[in-house]
């Protein structure tokens, strides 16, 4: 089969490799139908060393299952299934909780022994717990609705996953951090969990305009100091009942802590490209603001948000602004780096 690796920063390459088999009997082979270039994929592609061993990429992907282990009982072949980016028993205690990117017998794919998903077919370990049926057969769907069944695997729900730590809803006023397709997913979750105003802080216009259509009430182009003050400025010196950080550089998260308002949530969902934050008295401690996030646990999140989706009630697929061929991967990581593409869908 076809399957990407990254071989150094800048260098992602599409290669033949062993087709993937059962190796556990927990285990599902899947056929890729359609993955992504998620922004987090964007970090090792800007900064990893160079290597004679190429990094297997991808983990968001939709597929039809192709082969299942003896112990699989949720799903056979022929059915198409979306899959989070993390795989999970989904049985565990934390699995129980509905913190699934912990789970005491999960992993991420892309990572160990476990293939990228930004290939032609993957082994999926914890079938049954991580693969869920969307209810329609691939022959039933087209292709806006593939890519909006695919924003479930991860970068909908991600922004879903800020929202619900966030606990946004009616009465609330959300600010969004940042308009790369996390950042556009939470204005759009926002939206469907009631927020009465979501103000999305960016710069593309383009972006932007989407998060408009997608339900932002305001959109601030300013940063730093400058963009503080005028979201405090539209809320009336208030400041914003949740913030929403899409982005995971530092100054996006002292962007937060200066327009959260007291009382108030900070909701993290950009992967941290740094390891200490201020959480001292002037950052969260003197407001009692509350700080939360992490991966998301997107397994917890697929059903309730599966209906909105199949009705038509919610389109997340929007932010695919572009469409490659598995073997283009390297122009989608470019047009996505360089942002001439917001998100890039893959088909193989």
């Amino acid at each position: 089969m076809r399957a990407t690796f990254l071989y150094g920063a800048g260098d992602v390459r599409v290669e033949d490799a062993p087709d993937p088999t059962i190796q556990h009997p927990t285990d599902a082979v899947v056929r890729v139908v359609r993955a992504c270039v998620c922004g987090s994929d964007l970090h090792p592609y800007r900064s990893m060393q160079a290597t004679v061993v190429g990094a297997p990429m991808g983990h968001e992907f939709l597929g039809v299952v192709e082969d299942v282990g003896a112990d699989v009982v949720t799903v056979r072949p022929g059915d198409l299934v979306i899959s989070p980016f993390a795989f999970q028993d989904n049985t565990c205690v934390y699995c129980r909780e509905g913190v699934q990117t912990s789970c005491v017998h999960g992993g991420f794919f892309a990572s160990g022994d476990v293939g990228g998903a930004q290939a032609e077919a993957i082994r999926v370990p914890q079938a049954d717990g991580t693969l869920v049926k969307p209810g329609v057969a691939l022959a039933d769907t087209d292709d806006a609705m593939l890519a909006s069944l695919l924003t479930l695997s991860d970068v909908f729900l991600t922004g879903h996953h800020a929202a619900h730590m966030g606990r946004v809803g009616p009465g609330r006023t959300v600010t969004v951090i940042g308009d790369g397709a996390v950042g556009l997913s939470a204005v759009l979750a926002s939206k469907r969990l009631g927020a009465d105003r979501i103000v999305l802080m960016g710069r593309h216009r383009s972006r932007t305009d989407l998060g408009v259509e997608f339900g932002a009430t305001d959109v601030v182009a300013e940063r730093g100091e400058e963009g503080v003050a005028k979201v405090l400025e539209l809320t009336g010196g208030e400041g914003s009942h949740v913030v929403i950080e899409a982005v995971g550089l530092l100054p996006a998260y002292e962007q937060a802590y200066g327009l959260v308002r007291p009382g108030g949530t900070i909701s993290r969902v950009g992967v941290p490209q740094y390891e200490e934050a201020p959480v001292g008295f002037r950052s969260l401690f003197g407001n009692n603001v509350t700080l939360n996030g992490g991966p998301a646990p997107v397994r917890a999140y697929i059903e309730d948000a599966l209906p909105d989706v199949l009705s038509g009630r919610i389109d997340p697929g929007r932010v695919f602004d572009r469409t490659l061929a598995l073997d283009d991967v390297s122009d989608a990581y470019r047009a996505m780096d360089t942002r001439e593409a917001l998100k890039v869908m893959l088909v193989p």
